[in-house]
């Protein structure tokens, strides 16, 4: 393995190995993973889980990225925003990004393993494959629902550091789930608007695609308002308090905004904002979480 790695060393950097990570992804993914840590417990969380733990989740994650880089070199190949990927620009190829890939699942699930516990980690490796096989070489490629249903191991890593920290799963963290997979369709359908002639191209079928933009955008407008119902939860069940309330009101506010503005046509480059946006959201929602899970402990 470690052959094959460096056989392409002379036209692969370190910068490319690490863009096959898709790391501003995954520093997302941690963001939420750490929130979910975090939420576990009144308790300081162990330092060792703490560091370890967050690592183990993102080298798994990276791993999976990696293969989806090398499953999807031909649509990457096709699409202005990813041509110049590392596989897709023959920088590192198929081989290597798999062996690479197989490294990093290799250490994250030691880590895991190591450092937190059995369930941590093989909920872990499921939300991996979940990714990189079911979703990234069936789903994407079998029908306009790809997002929603692969959705599901994008919005894991909350009850990934929650069950990291306790051992178990239990309804705080699989609410957090839930608000993930509520965010994921108007997250990508958005940006998929914005890049249809690209899917079209490629031949993956992205709803704006196979049914048309204004379908997809009556539907990103449906799913934001069952995310913004879905984020309200946290307060009702006394998981949240005020603090995170006023959050959730005001940046669901301001993305169901943007998601009308979409269905109304009336800025221009309201998809590639409203997806921007979204990215923003979800990295300001969950430190809400965490910054009103302290004022808490604090009161």
């Amino acid at each position: 393995m470690a052959t094959m790695l460096r056989a392409h060393s002379e036209h692969a950097s370190w910068r490319d190995y690490l863009e096959l990570t898709k790391p501003r992804v995954v520093m997302l993914m941690l963001i939420t993973s750490l929130v979910g840590m975090f939420l576990a417990t009144r308790a300081g969380v162990p330092w060792t889980v703490l560091l370890f733990g967050n690592l183990g989740i993102g080298l798994c994650a990276g791993a999976a990225a990696a293969v989806n880089h090398v499953v999807d070199r031909r649509i990457d190949s096709i699409m202005a925003r990813t041509h110049k990927r590392p596989v897709t620009a023959g920088r590192v190829s198929p081989v290597a990004a798999l062996a690479f890939a197989l490294l990093l699942a290799i250490a994250g699930m030691s880590l895991l393993l190591l450092f937190t516990n059995q369930l941590a980690a093989w909920l872990t490796l499921a939300s991996l494959l979940g990714y990189a096989v079911i979703y990234t070489g069936f789903l994407k490629r079998a029908t306009p629902q790809n997002i929603v249903i692969g959705g599901l191991a994008g919005a894991a890593p909350p009850l990934l550091g929650w069950v990291a920290v306790t051992g178990h799963m239990s309804a705080e963290p699989l609410l957090l789930v839930l608000i993930i997979f509520a965010w994921t369709p108007p997250h990508f359908w958005a940006l998929a608007i914005h890049r249809k002639e690209e899917y079209a191209k490629a031949d993956i079928p992205m709803l704006p695609v196979t049914h048309g933009e204004h379908y997809t955008k009556v539907h990103i407008l449906l799913y934001t308002l069952a995310m913004f119902a879905v984020t309200l939860l946290p307060y009702a069940i006394h998981m949240s308090g005020p603090l995170y309330l006023v959050c959730a009101l005001l940046l669901g506010g301001r993305f169901l905004h943007w998601a009308w503005v979409l269905y109304r046509d009336s800025k221009p480059h309201a998809a590639i904002n409203t997806f921007k946006y979204s990215i923003w959201y979800l990295f300001l929602l969950f430190i809400a979480l965490l910054a009103d899970h302290y004022l808490l402990l604090n009161i």
